[in-house]
């Protein structure tokens, strides 16, 4: 599990046939077999030495989630998995991304940037103002949303600490819902109001 919380910028140095990235602050604790969060999608290690680690990449991981769009140098966002009694400054992500959305526009407001991200509509089935969405493994707060899309306003310090600062119309992001939405939706679909109720408790 992961929190959503963006620790680094990792820089692709190699993205095939493993996806091998250059880092520095994450690697005080990361050894092989442990998960980590490549812009919000848990991957194994499974190399590491002084400067960066290297992760496999499976072909269902490609096919819902953007790192098979990454080239050498691109920057991503990483996370080591959250550590039991440890902070939870975001909100629960399990780093299995559910879709891609595309940036529709991003729009200066104040300090912030205010993001909107067109998605599927499964995806958009979870989203709810104020709710949580994990976005290239960044844990954000919905500002609105529409049939298609939402917003989500980005601070100074997710701008510069993260990919997100980056983004422009056009790129594609990696999303995640809201683990515990998912679990109220299928449990109200199934009208089981009292193990939904427990469940919340």
């Amino acid at each position: 599990m992961f929190t959503g919380i963006v620790e680094e910028m990792g820089v692709v140095k190699q993205a095939k046939p493993r996806l091998t990235i250059e880092a520095s602050m994450i690697l005080e604790d990361v050894k092989v077999s442990d998960s980590v969060a490549v812009n919000g999608v848990c991957l194994t290690v499974t190399f590491v030495n002084a400067s960066g680690f290297s992760v496999d990449v499976m072909p269902e991981t490609v096919r819902r989630s953007n790192l098979g769009m990454l080239h050498y140098n691109d920057r991503v966002n990483i996370e080591r998995a959250l550590v039991m009694g440890g902070r939870l400054g975001g909100h629960l992500l399990s780093g299995h991304a559910d879709d891609t959305g595309k940036v529709i526009e991003v729009t200066p407001e104040g300090d912030a940037h205010i993001m909107r991200i067109s998605a599927p509509a499964e995806i958009m089935a979870y989203v709810v103002e104020k709710g949580f969405i994990g976005v290239d493994g960044a844990s954000l707060t919905v500002a609105g949303f529409d049939g298609f899309s939402f917003t989500v306003s980005l601070v100074g310090y997710t701008l510069k600490n993260t990919t997100l600062g980056e983004k422009k119309p056009g790129d594609i992001v990696n999303l995640e819902a809201d683990i515990i939405a998912k679990y109220v939706r299928k449990f109200s679909e199934r009208g089981d109001r009292d193990l939904m109720l427990d469940f919340l408790k």
